[in-house]
């Protein structure tokens, strides 16, 4: 519990997203569908990126 409120809903829902989105790279991956698996599983490093840097910016870069 007090993982959840350390980290805050929106972080941990973000990366819940990310841990979904690896899973369905997986599978495309071992279901034989190699190019969507890698454009899909290319989402999670760029969301995760993006929140840090609005975190960066609404932090005021410190």
């Amino acid at each position: 519990m007090n993982f959840t409120k350390k980290i805050g809903p929106l972080n941990l829902f973000m990366l819940a997203l990310c841990l979904l989105i690896i899973v369905v790279a997986e599978y495309l991956f071992l279901r034989g569908d190699e190019l969507h698996a890698i454009f899909i599983g290319l989402w999670a490093p760029t969301i995760l990126g993006l929140v840090i840097f609005i975190k960066q910016i609404f932090n005021g870069g410190k």
